[in-house]
Order: structure tokens, then C-alpha cells, then sequence
């Protein structure tokens, strides 16, 4: 049996798409349909049903997966392993929050350097279009906030952050830790706000936890970068809500204070994910690792 036709059929089966497949082997759409076609016909059996959406396998092509996915991804771990006794820089192309990568992923990776690995980042906040560009073959690594759903990705929990009320001591100073508990959202619509986008996530996520309501307000400034927000709340533009890693030298500073110090503080969760059978190749399993042990301590 080829083992091109294999690798096709595996990367369709993980992708669940011809179209995406198509993207991440670096051929037509039509190459792809064709390649499997004449897999189906030398096993004598349909490996997929089409929908509108994409395909889904058949009994045959899951257990055909099944057998055939862990001798090609050990294929392409010799493969990998064999690149990497060149001369030479293996390049990891590493997508995620902007926040988080530069202030924790990037320091975190550093060390691999020396081992002949070069980083390039993409900065975005969204969690779609960075698995979007995970499926498309642009990214190796994707740090999200949203955990990959289907067969294409392999996810692994990365951490926990914990959100923080904070403003400028200025304000803090005008406000008790009872009023904000048991008038939150009403204290909230008289005060700034600084966030990252109109619709408030932060706040609203930090709001619905802790005070069990929305707020009902809007922002007096908008940064898309929580640094900037951070800047800001410190300068006394308003409240905000940030991760503790984030500002936690600035609140041993005194530059902003947390305003209340809830039983249970909102968190939200990291994902790190690779497109399944990727983690065969060394420089992307080195990284990924990295990635891990490092999170021990976030």
C-alpha cells in the first residue's frame, strides 16, 4: 500500500475535511479526493461519507486509523530525528494570547535556543482563528483559551489564571471592599472601566463569578493589550480586570490595589494544542514539554 496514499487518508481523517487536509499537505483540493479514491478502491471499501460540512469515517476508515496513524507518525519521528542531526535551526512557529506568550511562554521557550531552535510568534487573542491557523498548517503550537474539539487536535491542559479586581490606590481609597460586594454592578456603572474590547469580557467574566450579575456598563478606555490596561488602571483611568501574573508586581508596588479578595477567584484556563501526531517531531515535542514542566510553577 503507498504510504503517500496513507498519510493522505490519516491527515483527512484527523482534519475531517478534504479542504483542510488539502491545506496542511500542501495540495488541491482535487489531488486530495483523487488520493483517496484510489485507496478506496484498492481496499475495495468506502473509507468516508461525504456531508456538506466535511466527511466522516467510516467503521473501515476509523479502524484503517486506527492501525495505520501511529507507524506513520513513528515515520515521521525518524524523519524529524534524522533532520535534526543536521547543522542547522529548527524553527517552531509558536501562536497565543499576546500576553501570555510574551510574558510567559516566549521567557519559558528560551532556553531551547541553544539547542538550535528558532522562535517565530504570532500574536492573536482570539481562540478560533489561532486554531484556524493551527489546522492550516501555520502555527506548530497554539497556546488557547478555548480546548480543541475533534480528531485534528491533540490538546493538553497548560494552566490556571487567576483574575484580579484592580484599580489606582486613588480610587481604591474611595471604595470599601462591602460596597463592591453588595453593590458591585451599581458601583460599577458610576466608575471607568479600562478593557480590551467594548463588550467587557473580563469584567463581565470577573462580574458573573463574584457577584453572580452583569454589568451594566461601558468602557471610558479600550486597550486591546492587557499591558496597556495595566498602564493604564495604574495612571487612574479606571477600574480593571487583569490576570494575577500580569500585575502582580504591581500590586507588591502599590502601583494598583486589588479591591476585593473573593473565597473563590475567577480563573480561566490555558490549553496547549498541536495538530495530532505533530508531537513526533523533536523540535515541536522539545518545546511542547518545555511548555509543560514550566507550567508547573505559572
Amino acid at each position: 500500500m503507498d504510504l503517500a496514499l496513507l498519510r493522505t487518508f490519516v491527515t483527512v481523517h484527523r482534519a475531517g475535511s478534504f479542504t483542510r487536509a488539502a491545506a496542511l499537505l500542501g495540495l488541491s483540493q482535487p489531488a486530495v479526493t483523487s488520493q483517496i479514491r484510489t485507496l478506496e478502491r484498492q481496499l475495495g471499501r468506502p473509507l468516508f461519507l461525504r456531508g456538506a460540512r466535511g466527511v466522516t469515517p467510516t467503521t473501515i476508515g476509523d479502524e484503517l486509523a486506527h492501525r495505520a496513524s501511529p507507524h506513520l507518525d513513528a515515520l515521521v519521528e525518524i524523519a524529524g530525528a534524522g533532520l535534526d542531526e543536521e547543522p542547522g535551526v529548527r524553527t517552531l512557529h509558536l501562536a497565543g494570547p499576546p500576553e501570555f506568550t510574551a510574558v510567559r511562554a516566549l521567557p519559558a521557550l528560551t532556553p531551547l535556543i541553544s539547542q538550535g531552535l528558532a522562535l517565530r510568534s504570532t500574536f492573536n487573542g482570539n481562540a478560533e482563528d489561532t486554531l484556524e491557523g493551527l489546522a492550516a498548517g501555520h502555527h506548530d503550537l497554539a497556546i488557547t483559551t478555548a480546548r480543541p474539539r475533534g480528531g485534528l487536535f491533540t490538546s493538553t491542559t497548560l494552566c490556571d489564571e487567576e483574575h484580579v479586581l484592580v484599580a489606582s490606590p486613588r480610587w481604591a481609597g474611595r471604595l470599601g471592599p462591602g460596597t463592591l460586594r453588595h453593590k458591585g454592578s451599581v458601583v460599577l456603572e458610576q466608575l471607568p472601566v479600562v478593557e480590551v474590547h467594548e463588550s467587557l469580557p473580563l469584567v463581565t467574566r470577573y462580574w458573573a463569578a463574584v457577584f453572580d450579575s452583569r454589568p451594566a456598563a461601558s468602557a471610558t478606555v479600550i486597550a486591546p493589550d492587557l499591558r496597556a490596561v495595566l498602564q493604564c488602571a495604574a495612571a487612574g483611568a479606571g477600574l480593571a480586570v487583569l490576570p494575577r501574573y500580569l500585575c502582580e508586581d504591581a500590586l507588591e508596588r502599590g502601583e494598583v490595589v486589588a479591591l476585593l479578595d473573593p473565597p473563590v477567584p475567577p480563573l480561566r484556563t490555558y490549553f496547549l494544542a498541536v495538530r495530532t501526531g505533530t508531537l513526533a517531531l523533536p523540535h515541536i515535542a522539545r518545546a511542547h514539554e518545555c511548555l509543560v514542566r514550566a507550567a508547573v510553577d505559572w
